[in-house]
């Protein structure tokens, strides 16, 4: 697939335009020197700045027209594409260079998207983080303060499947959940319905690189955000300050609105799954 100079050069100015909304907020943070208790963790978690996002790349298979003298062209992983003049991701060197990453990713991404999603985890693994714990891992009070939030840990059954989660559990959390969540076992455990597995479809665009379409990443960053802020809004911290509501998961209505909109989550990620394969394998 060939895109023309004018074709390319308006998804990279719409990109650049799309990624500077979503992280106007951020930005205008950093330069005050302010932190954010929910959406920090977009960047600092994951570790990708904004100037990453703003980077718009056509994808695997896509040649770009005329684009020789663009600055691109001293870009990594971009080379001669097959027209005079034109460029494109080199996407064997990439794989070749980075053969044991692409070959996990592929494998998140399939087995995941193929597994039944799980919806009655009810976000408690925030609530395992604090678990019997004076100090916990954010600034934020507890909304029903230590011994509601360890009353909620015991009323429920802790079945997290995501090892990013479980690693942060307090040591009295650990024994309560089902599984044992590991590194190792993560392609086999990884699920739609997980919180963290769907923000990390975020996490896999950002790490292919060159071979995601600018526009499938951007879109892989906003579920990444509505995501995060579900999590944050069943967590056990009191969030009003900042504008969060929290969704309270210790009660019917609670559960319920957590797994309607964890379900609705579950399909997005998956169909971005989808997507990144297509554009990445064909």
């Amino acid at each position: 697939m060939t895109l023309t100079e004018p074709e390319w050069r308006a998804r990279e100015s719409a990109h650049a335009r799309r990624a500077d909304a979503l992280t106007a907020s951020h930005r205008a943070r950093q330069a005050r020197g302010e932190k954010h208790p929910v959406w920090d963790f977009l960047f600092t978690y994951y570790s990708y700045k904004p100037a990453v996002l703003r980077r718009w790349h056509p994808g695997a298979g896509v040649e770009l027209e005329n684009a020789r003298g663009d600055a691109r062209a001293q870009w990594r992983w971009y080379v001669p594409g097959s027209s005079p003049g034109s460029l494109a991701v080199d996407v064997d060197a990439f794989e070749r260079e980075k053969t044991s990453l692409t070959r996990l990713i592929e494998i998140m991404l399939r087995r995941t998207a193929a597994r039944p999603g799980q919806f009655d985890c009810f976000g408690l693994h925030e609530w395992a983080m604090a678990y019997r714990q004076d100090e916990h891992r954010h600034p934020q009070p507890l909304r029903l303060g230590r011994a509601g939030t360890d009353d909620v840990v015991e009323a429920h059954d802790l079945r997290c499947t995501h090892f990013d989660a479980f690693r942060f559990f307090t040591p009295d959390a650990v024994p309560r959940n089902r599984l044992r969540p590991t590194r190792e076992a993560q392609p086999d455990l990884d699920q739609p319905g997980c919180l963290h597995a769907g923000m990390d479809v975020y996490k896999w665009a950002i790490k292919l690189g060159p071979l995601v379409p600018g526009e499938i990443l951007l879109d892989a960053f906003e579920l990444a955000s509505e995501i995060r802020q579900l999590d944050m809004e069943a967590a056990p911290y009191d969030l009003r300050e900042h504008g969060f509501l929290p969704v309270q998961i210790e009660t019917p209505e609670g559960k319920a609105e957590y797994v309607r909109r964890q379900r609705a989550f579950a399909e997005r990620g998956n169909t971005l799954r989808t997507r990144i394969l297509e554009a990445w394998r064909g």
